[in-house]
C-alpha cells in the first residue's frame, strides 16, 4: 500500500533539530521524499505499523506532529504531480 508521511517538528528547542534529522531520516528508509517534510512509501501492514512506532518514539508529541495518509494499493490515479522535481515510481523496482 502506498503511505503518505508528513511532519512538523519544532525546532525552536535545542533537541529540534536533532529530532527532525531522526525523523527524516528514518522516513527515507522507507519510501523517498517528496517536499521536504513529505515522503511517500509503498510498504506492507507490517512495516507501516513498524514505521509508524519507529517515528512515534522519536517525535515530541507535545511539540511535533506526523500524518500518515493510506492511499491503498490503487494509489497511481489519486496522485498527480504538476511542476518540477522528478520522482521514481517507488511502485516499481529500482534495479531492473
Amino acid at each position: 500500500m502506498m503511505i503518505v508521511v508528513g511532519y512538523d517538528v519544532a525546532l525552536s528547542e535545542n533537541d529540534g533539530a536533532k529530532r527532525l534529522r531522526r525523523v527524516a531520516k528514518i522516513c527515507t528508509e522507507y519510501g523517498q521524499r517528496v517536499q521536504f517534510s513529505l515522503f511517500e512509501c509503498v510498504v506492507d501492514q507490517l512495516h507501516y505499523l513498524e514505521l509508524k512506532d519507529r517515528l512515534t518514539k522519536v517525535i515530541d508529541p507535545e511539540r511535533d506532529s506526523l500524518r500518515f495518509y493510506r492511499l491503498g494499493k490503487n494509489y497511481q490515479s489519486k496522485i498527480e504531480h504538476i511542476g518540477v522535481k522528478s520522482i521514481i515510481d517507488v511502485g516499481k523496482p529500482i534495479i531492473m
